[in-house]
């Protein structure tokens, strides 16, 4: 074997140690890596979470890691005029980052709080909606989050999961149905295949 190709053969096992590593050491992306949640986002795109989650004007959303604001912005748009998109991140930097882009395109209706999804700081049945996009595998304790965002939903409230294989935190649809359903939430439909994925569920009246 050639110099280049052990090269790359050992590059090829380092990127698949890391990822088998940080799957079994669930953390948030950090925000010096953040070009990770900036790139576009194949098969999980805004319009289809759009498309899953319904969020009409006037309602209250909140977005569990919303990064740099990939969906953040776009939210916040549609839920004009007299809605509000709360937004929750474990790192600050990374709220501060989606609220100067917020602000670059005069949206004003972004509410930024640092927090833990474990312990959402939130009054119950707060939200007519909630979404997290390749945030759920990231958690330590995926069903303590699952809890916590049935908690905060009014009842008959929607909260869309979204996964994209190859993300090192992937949870499979079935995974993630026993572990919204054992949180009290009623599966609703799931959009696009397994390899990218957007599930909606609904919180019981």
């Amino acid at each position: 074997m050639g110099a280049t190709r052990r090269a790359a053969a050992v590059a090829a096992g380092a990127v698949v140690a890391a990822g088998l590593w940080w799957r079994r050491h669930p953390s948030a992306c950090p925000y010096n890596q953040r070009f990770w949640v900036q790139a576009p986002h194949p098969l999980i795109t805004r319009a289809r979470l759009r498309e899953a989650l319904a969020p009409a004007p006037g309602e209250r959303v909140l977005e569990v890691g919303p990064g740099t604001g990939y969906y953040a912005l776009e939210m916040a748009a549609w839920l004009a005029p007299g809605g509000r998109l709360d937004v929750l991140d474990l790192q600050q930097q990374m709220l501060d980052h989606t609220l100067r882009r917020a602000a670059a395109r005069g949206l004003s209706n972004l509410v930024a709080t640092q927090g833990d999804a474990r312990a959402l700081p939130y009054d119950d049945a707060s939200f007519d909606a909630a979404y997290l996009v390749t945030v759920l595998g990231e958690i330590p304790d995926q069903n303590a989050a699952l809890r916590q965002l049935a908690r905060v939903l009014r009842p008959g409230g929607r909260l869309v999961v979204g996964e994209l294989l190859g993300d090192p935190h992937w949870v499979s649809p079935r995974r993630l149905r026993e572990r919204a359903e054992a949180a009290g939430l009623r599966f609703g439909r799931r959009l696009g295949r397994p390899v990218g994925y957007f599930a909606r569920f609904e919180r019981d009246g």
